[in-house]
């Protein structure tokens, strides 16, 4: 028997088949996606059973479209919706991500929002650039003698989770656990998790929020210059953060602090040594660093899939009706390479300026931490290549079978 493609297209009806965890899919997304823009940018998938939008022109609109949003259940009850009851089990995850930014609409949103943006906006990230370049020469120091590296574990990860951490007011020595424990709650976001994904992700959010409570409860004993304390002490309309909504906003702030970057600089290393462009006409200027660190974000996005509620009844141009709480998936990294926005899309173009990708997203929820993702990166980039210029991949790294967040199981590099 043939082997079962990894996507099958039925243009007519606009239903899409895709396996998830077929090798010729996740290791490569891009070929699926041609498929898709060429036959249907907007389509129903059929094991997900709802309707998904690839075409940059759709994704850049429903992000913005205040006609959906991250949560439901504040227009419409369980028993409306049919949504199934809690899992008694997920206590612990559904609590941390009850006050999460990233599910919230307004006013809740409004209001977390306006209390942590300040310590995000550019020129407040812009102190951080010799913290970073700091860290990143120290990392560097400690494996240049040794000729080869695993560069996820040793520079990737730790440059974000000690930057974050740094700024929320962490001890630093806690980033092992940090890494863990949002490790283990991301994987509740691929499709379907298993029971054991889901109870291990239930713990680590339970470890995660005791840890963040005494962390909170040491700041309110001895306040600190630190994001953390900010949170803390200030107030909006007379209302504080209540204890629930700190440990929901430390942990999303620190999960997605690294979480997407660490993806993002091993994919960027490997797009670079692979492409045959030089990393020093990359990185020759100011200029030329922020057009090849956005072409890295377009290229290779750590963050393929965003998904919303719709509010009420929705009737799209495309013909697609959607009922109040039904659910849609933006395809952000389908997008980033739609032939209706981007020339030759699939070719790594460094010098390439023809607008903005959605990797961050866009609208209200657009990413908070783009700032500081984007300065790590057009720092931390130029840096590890200027310092191991002769820097090659060992052999062929190894895509993790995960598709929501598109990135390497790990990049071991030689020089």
């Amino acid at each position: 028997m043939p082997p079962k493609p990894a996507i099958t297209i039925d243009s007519a009806e606009r239903r899409v088949s895709i396996d998830v965890h077929n090798p010729d899919f996740y290791r490569s997304p891009s070929s699926a996606y041609a498929e898709i823009h060429a036959h249907c940018p907007a389509f129903y998938w059929s094991e997900r059973e709802q309707w998904y939008f690839a075409g940059y022109d759709q994704v850049n609109a429903l992000l913005r479209d205040r006609r959906f949003g991250r949560q439901i259940l504040h227009v419409a009850t369980r028993e409306e919706l049919g949504m199934p009851a809690p899992k008694p089990h997920l206590k612990d995850f559904d609590a941390l991500e009850e006050h999460s930014l990233l599910e919230l609409e307004p006013p809740a949103h409004t209001r977390l929002r306006t209390l942590v943006n300040r310590a995000f906006v550019s020129r407040q990230i812009e102190q951080l650039r010799p913290d970073i370049e700091r860290l990143s020469h120290t990392l560097i120091d400690g494996f240049e003698r040794d000729g080869e590296v695993e560069l996820l574990k040793t520079y990737a990860e730790t440059i974000p989770v000690t930057i974050i951490a740094q700024m929320l007011g962490i001890p630093v020595e806690a980033a092992p656990n940090l890494l863990d424990w949002s490790h283990r709650m991301v994987r509740m976001y691929v499709f379907n998790p298993s029971q054991e994904t889901e109870l291990d992700a239930n713990q680590a959010s339970a470890d995660f929020a005791d840890y963040l409570k005494a962390i909170i409860a040491e700041k309110r004993l001895r306040p600190a210059d630190d994001l953390l304390t900010h949170m803390i002490t200030s107030e909006k309309d007379g209302e504080r953060l209540s204890e629930a909504e700190l440990a929901s906003t430390a942990a999303l702030l620190l999960n997605a602090g690294h979480e997407a970057t660490v993806h993002q600089i091993g994919n960027a290393v490997r797009t670079i040594l692979q492409s045959g462009h030089a990393p020093g006409d990359l990185f020759a200027t100011e200029a030329t660093t922020e057009l090849a660190i956005e072409e890295c974000l377009r290229f290779a996005a750590p963050l393929h899939i965003f998904q919303r509620y719709a509010l009420s009844d929705v009737e799209l141009e495309e013909g697609i009706a959607l009922r109040k709480g039904d659910k849609i998936g933006l395809l952000l990294g389908a997008a980033n390479v739609d032939p209706r926005k981007f020339s030759d899309p699939y070719r790594f173009k460094p010098a390439r300026d023809e607008g903005a990708n959605v990797s961050f997203g866009a609208g209200l929820h657009f990413c908070i931490g783009a700032p500081l993702a984007r300065l790590e990166l057009k720092l931390s980039l130029p840096i590890l290549f200027q310092r191991l210029p002769g820097m090659r991949l060992k052999h062929q790294p190894e895509v993790r079978d995960s598709f929501h967040f598109h990135g390497l199981e790990r990049l071991d590099l030689v020089w």
